[in-house]
């Protein structure tokens, strides 16, 4: 999660996750989101493979950008956990780089997500590592499971593999344009 603002210059971005041994309805998944303002994005997500909500809203806010001190402050919504069968989540977090204060290259996130699935609020968090090459690893808390990704970036593309509860392998593509 960024806490900086996105450009205009990519507004959209389209993205595609396949996890073959996932839930139906995270089987599949195809998001194409837009930059309305430099902290706002809103789009919508895709899940062929859901029984019942095969569409879901997804909205993006940047209610604080980061600054040297402060972290970033989020609120957003999209379809509840990768492992729901269905359900849309309503999240707020903050998120902070700590490459300056530690030298080391990394940047947490915590916060609490409404999950319509199970009625409930959950604890919620991560820890993404920058690596050399455009290499990065985030670890995905979603208040119930872990999701570990790698990702490779380069220029307007990012290839990722996430391993969903620790079990099912994925695939995730996305382009900004």
């Amino acid at each position: 999660m960024s806490g900086a603002e996105s450009g205009l210059n990519e507004r959209w971005t389209y993205s595609f996750r396949a996890v073959p041994g996932a839930v139906p309805r995270a089987q599949l998944r195809t998001t194409l989101t837009y930059t309305l303002i430099p902290r706002l994005r809103v789009g919508v997500e895709v899940n062929p493979r859901s029984g019942k909500e095969k569409v879901n809203p997804l909205l993006n806010w940047l209610a604080v950008t980061e600054g040297r001190k402060r972290p970033a402050v989020m609120f957003g919504t999209s379809s509840d956990r990768i492992g729901t069968p269905t359900g849309q989540s309503f999240y707020a977090t903050v998120a902070k780089d700590l490459s300056q204060a530690t030298g080391l290259p990394v940047a947490p996130y915590v916060g609490t997500a409404y999950s319509t699935y199970q009625d409930r609020f959950l604890l919620i968090g991560g820890l993404n590592v920058n690596f050399p090459r455009n290499i990065s690893a985030l670890t995905i808390f979603d208040g119930v499971h872990v999701h570990p990704t790698v990702s490779w970036s380069w220029r307007r593309h990012i290839f990722s593999l996430i391993l969903v509860r620790g079990r099912e392998l994925g695939l995730s593509y996305s382009i900004s344009f």
